[in-house]
């Protein structure tokens, strides 16, 4: 009798999701149980914690991590950045950067397996509400291939429903990192309307994360994940990978090989059926393994049932597959190291100089300036309106005095301050308005300089000079 080709056979001629006609074919994973697997979901379960209380944390009434950038005004973990902090932010992204680099030399690609967004929410949340509905592999697979009708209708939609209800609790998370969560969730028990581009941006992110978690999947690992194309470059044959141990396992158990000829593997393509990605491990290190370890607990399982010893498929490296001892220290991994310390002590020094109290001074009202009376009969008067913005990083409240520079002094300028003292809260932003009275007479070409000394006050009633802003006053020609 003939040998039919299993359907999970891979062709290594072409990509492992696609046929012979280009057109794609759809993974479906066996589910699995086994100890790699038991501690992933420990850690994704853990991750998706962290997402979703992280932006309910409030500190002293400020939200703990925020992005804000209406207002150009980035929290992180309490301490916030301005938009003119961009080198903070530069550091924070090199610095994640090589440690992205350190982690794959030494664990290959456990970001993608064991951390990365995609994986996470599609192990734990999407694909568990699948198998809920279709049932296992072999029922989802069957349901994709039988034709329209009530039952593949109804279970469908009760998927594609869950797929919805899910993907919309990831999107109002995720903008309540950038609008506040107080604020999202006073703004949904309103009308759409009356925020509709927080609601457009709301049903386009939604979109986007359906339509990835719920059909395009693994493609974006494969298709358009930089990520994997990287790995080549960082890793070494010292990298932990999760590989098969070809010396051990072959020649493959094949039709009238006698047991004493042929190695451990008894081609049962468990390996393939639980793989994601739709590889097969036994071809080598691949740009589509995102290192999960499902063909890990696969094999080990096999091999149990057989009476063989684990680990045919296990966490390795390739030096050690070739009978090599693995580095841990080698010179990739020491100039990662160096960059990235380097960008640890260089961003805390930074941080350390940076000023507890901001001061931010724009233009306030339509018109720059305005004229609004003579003086004597003789000279006009010119007033500007000043908006001043301050961001703070204090212990306690500050109660601020705001006069102009003593040089000024008889030359008849008005100071006009809508709060005596201004007091600025201990955290956060803080905005007030000044306006500034003055001759026409001290213009040249139209503008003067002067500077504006801000004075904190106590409880004694002395004011202690803690700021020196220079301003530009303006007028008419």
């Amino acid at each position: 009798m003939e040998n039919k080709k299993p359907y999970f056979k891979i062709d290594t001629s072409r990509l492992q999701t696609t046929d012979e006609h280009g057109n794609r074919v759809y993974v479906h994973p066996e589910d699995l149980k086994g100890r790699w697997k038991s501690l992933r979901l420990k850690v994704y379960w853990v991750l998706i914690g962290v997402y979703l209380v992280l932006p309910w944390i409030y500190i002293d009434g400020k939200q703990w991590v925020m992005f804000n950038i209406a207002a150009r005004e980035f929290t992180i973990f309490g301490n916030t950045f301005l938009g003119h902090d961009t080198p903070y932010l530069i550091f924070l992204l090199l610095g994640f950067a090589f440690f992205i680099a350190i982690v794959t030399v030494l664990g290959g690609r456990v970001w993608c397996g064991w951390a990365c967004p995609q994986t996470v929410f599609l192990d734990s949340l999407f694909r568990k509400a699948e198998v809920f509905v279709e049932g296992n592999s072999r029922e989802r697979r069957k349901l994709q291939e039988a034709p329209w009708n009530k039952e593949k209708i109804l279970k469908k939609s009760l998927k594609w429903f869950l797929f919805a209800f899910i993907s919309t609790h990831i999107t109002h998370s995720f903008l309540g990192y950038f609008v506040g969560t107080h604020h999202l969730l006073e703004i949904t028990s309103h009308s759409p309307l009356e925020h509709w581009p927080l609601f457009l941006t709301m049903l386009f992110i939604n979109a986007v994360v359906l339509f990835n978690f719920g059909w395009f999947r693994e493609q974006f690992c494969i298709i358009m994940c930089p990520y994997g194309r990287f790995q080549s470059v960082l890793m070494d044959e010292n990298s932990l990978v999760v590989a098969y141990n070809e010396k051990r396992g072959e020649p493959r158990k094949a039709p009238h090989d006698s047991p004493e000829t042929r190695g451990d593997c008894v081609n049962c393509f468990q390996c393939v059926r639980v793989c994601p990605t739709g590889i097969d491990i036994r071809n080598g290190t691949q740009m589509e393994c995102i290192a999960c370890t499902a063909c890990i607990d696969a094999c080990d399982s096999i091999m149990e049932k057989i009476n063989k010893p684990s680990g045919l498929i296990s966490y390795t490296t390739e030096a050690a597959l070739s009978g090599k001892s693995s580095k841990f220290i080698r010179p990739r991994l020491f100039v990662y190291s160096f960059f990235l310390i380097a960008l640890f002590i260089t961003t805390f020094f930074l941080l350390k100089e940076k000023d507890a109290l901001r001061l931010l001074v724009l233009r306030g009202g339509s018109a720059p300036f305005s004229v609004i009376e003579k003086i004597d009969g003789s000279s006009l008067r010119v007033m500007n309106h000043l908006k001043l913005e301050f961001y703070v990083q204090s212990p306690q409240n500050l109660s601020l005095y705001f006069e102009l520079d003593k040089s000024l002094e008889g030359k008849k300028i008005e100071l006009i301050t809508p709060h005596i003292p201004f007091v600025l809260n201990k955290k956060g932003r803080n905005v007030t308005n000044i306006f500034i009275k003055f001759p026409k007479d001290l213009l040249i070409n139209g503008s003067f300089n002067t500077n504006l000394h801000i004075y904190q006050g106590d409880n004694s009633g002395e004011k202690s000079l803690i700021m020196e802003k220079e301003i530009s006053l303006i007028g008419p020609f």
